[in-house]
């Protein structure tokens, strides 16, 4: 009865709050274990438990990519993908291919991770990066099973939202028989993207001791320096985050006549509840109020592109994207070339499409964007950089998140005032 009442313990205290304890707990462990001599004994009994936890994630990557983008491109209906659906999902690409190229420049100024060399075995084999053409040529799959299978990010992207599409033209057709099997392939797909939600939400309960584990080893290794190279990525994600709202959307607000200011003030309850939520699906009560109630947009108009916006805008996860890969490459030795930061772009902005709006859905994403890169979580250095990521991750997410949110109410925004469906008296 005490070790089941241990467990029950263990299991009902906040994920977020484990996590961070394992982060510091690792973190002290491995400057003493470092400090004594002990780095040897740290890597070779404690670090296969980080090891364990990088293997269960990587499980997930792949079914997860293929499941949630294809329902995530089936929830855009054709028959509202009229005016509207083409403005705001043109809107939604657009300013995630922006966010994600901020969080490159910021990481570029920044340069997290320069120094670490956590990299301790083989070298990546160097390899002639392909042209662009190549690269963007390489997106379509020759074999989309055979992508699925050998963990090719960028193909598998591809076919999992042309799919998606396909599959909302299929259950609107007239032809019961056609609707009804595209509709019980969506729902087996849409089944396997819970059951693999599911099976996240177990594998972050081993998070902690994941963490305890890798941290450890980073630091014996590495020493105080790491937190150093943290607050850089800190600082790097909340400027790039900070601009993308300055720079991107108050700029669009104010070519479509809009005052960046007042969309502030108006947005504020609900870019707070993101925040501290951590979520763009539960926030999104909170957003349709402000939408209807302080901005006068017609229900017509939210209804539809702020449930999109959840499921498939996420500029402040791209921007994380961009700085969290140059971190990892950095501090394992390694400099993207241009064709691979074009496919952090690329990899970003397509997969936020799929991206659950739940807290930590980001931490998944950012190994489908490192395995598209060629730096795959099997690597210990890249296990180990990935691990200092998810350590601070809950820090990140909160303003990411804030982000989302304020991306889906600008867009919102603009389009209602392109159509002529919104209370302008609301903003005077």
């Amino acid at each position: 009865m005490a070790q089941k009442g241990l467990l029950r313990s263990y299991l009902d205290y906040p994920i977020l709050q484990k996590i961070l304890l394992g982060l510091i707990l690792g973190a002290v462990f491995g400057l003493i274990a470092g400090h004594y001599g002990y780095a040897g004994a740290v890597k070779t009994y404690i670090k296969p438990f980080g090891d364990l936890f990088v293997r269960l994630l990587k499980m997930l990557v792949m079914p997860i990519v293929f499941a949630s983008l294809v329902v995530g491109a089936a929830s855009i209906s054709p028959a509202r993908l009229g005016k509207v659906g083409v403005k705001i999902v043109v809107y939604y690409l657009t300013t995630s291919a922006f966010a994600v190229a901020l969080g490159i420049i910021m990481a570029r100024i920044f340069k997290p991770g320069l120094g670490l060399h956590l990299a301790t075995g083989a070298k990546f084999s160097a390899k002639s990066a392909p042209s662009m053409v190549q690269t963007l040529l390489n997106i379509i799959p020759k074999n989309p099973f055979g992508a699925l299978a050998n963990g090719q990010v960028l193909p598998t992207i591809f076919f999992a939202i042309i799919l998606g599409i396909a599959l909302t033209y299929l259950m609107d057709s007239k032809d019961e028989l056609i609707r009804n099997s595209a509709n019980t392939l969506f729902n087996a797909i849409n089944g396997l993207a819970e059951a693999m939600y599911k099976i996240v939400v177990g594998v972050m309960q081993y998070a902690p001791i994941g963490v305890f584990a890798l941290i450890s080893y980073v630091m014996a290794e590495q020493g105080v320096k790491v937190v150093g190279q943290l607050a850089k990525v800190t600082v790097a994600v909340y400027i790039g985050l900070f601009l993308q709202i300055v720079i991107v959307y108050f700029s669009l607000l104010k070519i479509f006549g809009m005052d960046p200011i007042k969309f502030i003030k108006k947005a504020k309850d609900a870019m707070l509840t993101a925040f501290v939520t951590r979520s763009s699906s539960g926030t999104l009560p909170v957003t349709m109020r402000v939408a209807r109630e302080e901005m006068g947009i017609d229900k017509g108009i939210y209804s539809f592109t702020l449930p999109l916006g959840a499921t498939i805008n996420m500029d402040g996860t791209a921007l994380y994207q961009g700085v969290c890969t140059f971190f990892i490459a950095l501090a394992i030795g390694q400099h993207l070339t241009v064709s691979q930061q074009l496919t952090v772009v690329l990899t970003a902005v397509l997969a936020s499409i799929g991206t659950a709006g739940v807290p930590g859905a980001g931490a998944i994403m950012l190994a489908m964007v490192l395995q598209s890169v060629g730096l795959p979580l099997t690597d210990p250095s890249v296990a180990a950089a990935y691990a200092m990521i998810l350590g601070i991750d809950a820090i990140l997410d909160m303003g990411r998140t804030m982000v989302n949110v304020t991306g889906d109410l600008a867009g919102t925004t603009i389009v209602a005032k392109t159509e002529g469906e919104i209370d302008l008296s609301k903003w005077e």
